[in-house]
């Protein structure tokens, strides 16, 4: 049995003789690793982590024979019919994993045909006494592989290091796989695909199982790498979790409730809807209410004591025609929204949704520039072009959040969003940094950033929140927890988070109005 998380198994490679899959020596024992499972190492850091493993020690060679086991036991187990094993072996240390793997398949009856990239001769290290362990006329050139009925692939090109576009060589080889539609096995992760952002460098494979070690890689929750790995397996293959800890220098993770639980408030027997928060959602006039109220029934059923729609006159009676246990305020422009903010129990605010674009809303934030606020769709557009006028109101301690999708996020950081060279994460945090603020970067690999340098990645969304309307639900979640004493960035990583779980409740074909209904709070 393994333990499934995320779509990630974790398993143990350990010279014990437990219940699993065997190949030699080796045993997949479905096991966490060891507290460490949950990190997230960039391919800097696990370069880090084996440079310390090997100082402290570690024989270095044994963790390429164990990583190699690693990928033929996934072979054994999970395609016991296979007619041939190709391992394409790539000219570093992931090459050398392939090699262990033919050899170990080769020694388990396996019939194996090997192919490798470059000249063998330049192999150094592990990987050329990996390569050396076979006979000398074992390997064939890369070029010459072509994919027949039976075969499964072990993909050992490149690796989560890959920081280049791969070759035209092994494009075609990439190509040749995919026509032919056989399995294929990545070792740490599909050839092709950056370890860092997710991004594919010219071609990757699309595997059917990748096989990592100790922990994964930000690429391994990013799309379209996450797509391409298929199903992630962790492996311990033995570096102790001090080692580990000690090298992880990048504050990136996956969005758990674990890195936000420990902020939730207390509720003492003493609650009164005040404690508890009061959240205002600020609506567009008489034809644009619907997003605000959607925003508002989120947020109410997130947990916020009481929920306010401030509405334009002309927008009051529609607003009240579907409102029950939300409320009601007349806010016509901006002399009305200062005078009502004299109310010192109105900390927290959602402006954006349905609002419309322009100088309105850049008005109502600079008089909520003091308060909590969400800035979401037409609040955020409004200040295109003049993202720093935005910015240079909420200096301080960070009270803003926004939730920019792609289009957004272009046209408030343009320079960041233009730089090929930045992933998703690293856009992120830039962005986070410039703005003073909590950065919810949309998209099917949603990245949630903090001015600190945090960021984290978040996986538990199903596809078809990609409905109109689904945005704004997020933004009243958000500000529901920021109303309850969030701080900013916990509360928009719980807000995500929450908001893929409504998801998964309300099931394929949902609305965003049988979104909010399905709001649970934490």
């Amino acid at each position: 049995m393994a333990f499934l998380l995320c779509n990630c198994i974790f398993v143990d490679l350990r010279n014990d003789q437990s219940a699993g899959c065997y190949l030699g020596d080796f045993c997949l024992n479905a096991a966490m690793i060891d507290g460490i499972s949950e990190l997230l190492l960039t391919p800097e850091d696990m370069t880090a982590v084996d440079a310390a493993a090997a100082a402290s020690g570690i024989d270095s060679y044994s963790l390429m024979e164990r990583a190699g086991a690693a990928a033929a036991a996934i072979l054994l187990r999970d395609f016991p019919a296979a007619l041939r094993a190709a391992v394409l072996c790539g000219p570093g240390n992931n090459g050398g994993d392939g090699y262990v793997a033919a050899r170990r398949l080769a020694e388990s009856g396996v019939t194996v045909d090997i192919f490798q990239m470059g000249e063998p001769e330049r192999l150094k290290g592990d990987a050329a006494r990996a390569r050396d362990s076979l006979a000398p006329t074992a390997a064939q050139p890369l070029e010459t592989y072509q994919p027949r009925n039976g075969d499964v692939v072990i993909d050992a090109l490149f690796g989560s290091g890959l920081a280049r576009d791969v070759p035209e060589n092994v494009c075609k080889v990439i190509e040749r796989v995919k026509e032919a539609l056989v399995p294929v096995i990545a070792v740490d992760l599909p050839s092709g695909v950056d370890g860092r952002t997710g991004a594919v460098r010219g071609a990757a494979f699309v595997a059917d199982r990748t096989v990592t070690f100790m922990t994964r890689k930000p690429g391994h929750l990013l799309m379209p790498g996450r797509e391409l790995c298929g199903e992630l397996e962790v492996f311990d293959i033995g570096i102790p979790a001090r080692i580990i800890r000690a090298e992880k220098k990048q504050q990136i993770a996956e969005n758990r409730p674990e890195r936000w639980r420990h902020v939730l408030p207390s509720s003492g027997l003493d609650t009164h809807k005040y404690k508890r928060g009061h959240l205002v959602v600020f609506s567009g006039e008489e034809s644009k209410t619907g997003a605000a109220r959607m925003s508002a029934m989120a947020g109410l059923k997130a947990g916020a004591g009481l929920v306010t729609i401030a509405a334009p006159e002309d927008a009051l009676g529609t607003n009240a025609s579907h409102l029950t246990a939300i409320m009601l305020h007349a806010i016509g422009d901006e002399v009305a929204l200062r005078d009502w903010l004299r109310d010192e129990r109105l900390q927290t605010f959602v402006l954006g949704p349905g609002f419309g674009v322009g100088d309105k809303a850049r008005r109502f934030v600079a008089a909520l520039a003091k308060s909590h606020l969400v800035l979401d769709a037409d609040g955020l557009t409004s200040f295109k072009d003049a993202p720093d006028e935005l910015f240079s109101q909420f200096a301080g301690k960070p009270r803003l959040v926004m939730t920019p999708h792609e289009g957004e996020f272009g046209r408030l950081f343009p320079d960041i969003a233009a730089d090929v060279a930045m992933g998703k994460v690293e856009k992120a945090r830039a962005a986070a940094a410039r703005a003073n603020a909590a950065i919810v970067y949309k998209g099917a690999d949603t990245v949630i950033a903090s001015p600190d340098g945090r960021a984290y990645i978040n996986t538990n969304a199903p596809v078809w929140l990609a409905t109109a309307g689904s945005g704004d639900v997020l933004a009243g979640i958000i500000g529901a927890l920021l109303a309850q004493g969030f701080p900013v960035f916990e509360a928009a990583a719980a807000g995500v988070y929450m908001h893929g779980e409504a998801g998964e409740r309300a099931g394929k074909g949902l609305t965003a109005e049988e979104l909010a209904t399905h709001v649970r709070p934490l």
